[in-house]
């Protein structure tokens, strides 16, 4: 089993400075997107927005699914430090205790409520408008 790479904070920034790479942190694991830029279905500009940043709270706002999580393995080349690390668990602990969940369980909940809502809207309108 290979050993894993550690980064100080400020090598990642300088890596992003001299080479016009795009590396993140996230969780305190550090990626290589570079490869990914293209492919990343909210456009380049945000990544290269995080790039040689911790990136982890514009990740978990986004509300990341558990395919694209997965998909960050490839791209992962390293983890920080101890001493350049955050502490993330507090965030971490929102979305793993949902590890159990499948993504459409996800996206059920994602709909369901917006959904909801709006028939409840149609019916108050038609109710308030028929009298």
């Amino acid at each position: 089993m290979s050993e894993t790479k550690l980064f100080r904070m400020e090598e990642v920034k300088q890596k992003v400075k001299e080479t016009k790479s795009t590396w993140v942190v996230i969780h305190n694991a550090v990626y290589d997107l570079t490869e990914f830029l293209n492919e990343h279905p909210g456009g380049e500009e945000v990544l290269l927005e995080q790039s040689g940043k911790d990136a982890t709270e514009s990740f978990e706002d986004v509300g990341h699914s558990s395919d694209a999580r997965d998909m960050m393995k490839k791209y992962k080349i390293g983890e920080l430090v101890e001493e350049d690390r955050v502490n993330t668990e507090k965030k971490t602990q929102s979305w793993d205790s949902k590890a159990g969940s499948s993504s459409n369980d996800n996206n059920w909940n994602a709909w369901l409520i917006p959904v909801v809502l709006a028939l409840a809207a149609v019916v108050v309108v038609k109710f308030l408008f028929t009298q």
